[in-house]
């Protein structure tokens, strides 16, 4: 990629601080959009909850990139958070969409995030970017959130989605909290551990979002996660083997449903992702197993 002006919306969560390094180390100029006043150049202000953004910081952007979004394992569901979460995705994309269908000077492409829930619960079904949406809150969100995008698209901008699977990192999501209760030796399956994880190495997420970006003849959604989705209870055993610490105590489904409420249907749920269209377009993973994906967090 040559040297080029990126807009980047989410760029303090798991996925855009990385995103943001990278291109930085590579001499990119990034805008990063925040919810308070600007400090700087480098900044855009926006509230996505309301649907607002300041579409003149946007101007001279060849890339924006969508990554914002409140939490899915933030908290627990309630009807309250499932708001904010539904309006931080779908408000937020379609104020960026509308923001930069209506620039003089539209960016090259725009790529938005969006999640492996939008296939729900799949069991032992193998799916990729041909599937069709499942149902409940997250596909059902998921779907919302993708034809937020669709201004965008319609004003002929190359528009990406990126359907992320669960992100394996020290610094955040799912895996942000299994690394410190295997540390500790508390880890161990959840369920019966019979559910597929479709996972990634937070380094192939920044790549393959790079790789989408830089090929101008990509768009539409694509599956990012490994080309194997292994089960919880295989991911478990891995995390033992590579922190070195006995994956002892399993927990059983009715405590993660009082634990966790609504948002255990995600933990104990099979989704047997895979991403098709990425390695038909050439994409190579660094970490495609999951013992590399731990070993790289």
């Amino acid at each position: 990629m040559e040297r080029t002006r990126i807009a980047v919306a989410g760029a303090s969560g798991l996925i855009g601080s990385a995103l943001v390094r990278s291109l930085a180390s590579d001499g990119h100029e990034v805008r990063r959009l925040v919810r308070r006043a600007p400090r700087g150049a480098d900044e855009v202000r926006w509230d996505p909850e309301r649907g607002r953004v300041d579409a003149a910081g946007l101007a001279g952007c060849d890339v924006v990139v969508n990554l914002a979004g409140a939490g899915v394992g933030e908290r627990r569901w309630s009807e309250a958070y499932k708001r904010r979460m539904h309006d931080s995705r779908v408000h937020g994309t379609a104020a960026l969409a509308k923001a930069v269908a209506a620039l003089d000077a539209p960016p090259r492409v725009f790529v938005n995030g969006s999640a492996m829930g939008y296939y729900g619960e799949t069991g032992e079904r193998i799916v990729d970017e041909g599937a069709p949406a499942g149902s409940g809150f997250l596909p059902e969100l998921c779907v919302e959130w993708e034809a937020a995008a669709a201004p965008a698209r319609d004003a002929g901008v190359r528009t990406v989605l990126v359907r992320t699977g669960l992100v394996v990192a020290r610094g955040g999501g799912a895996w942000g909290k299994l690394f410190p209760l295997f540390t500790a030796g508390l880890g161990g399956r959840l369920g019966d551990g019979r559910q597929y994880w479709s996972y990634i190495a937070l380094h192939d997420e920044v790549a393959a979002i790079r790789h989408l970006v830089d090929r101008d003849d990509l768009s539409g959604p694509f599956n990012l996660t490994a080309p194997e989705p292994r089960t919880n209870r295989e991911i478990t055993e891995a995390m033992g083997r590579v922190l070195h610490r006995p994956a002892l105590f399993p927990v059983p489904a009715p405590v993660l449903r009082t634990v966790l409420g609504e948002m255990a249907g995600d933990v104990l749920g099979s989704a047997r992702v895979v991403p098709k269209r990425l390695l038909e377009s050439g994409f190579v993973f660094a970490f495609p197993g999951i013992e590399d994906a731990i070993r790289a967090a």
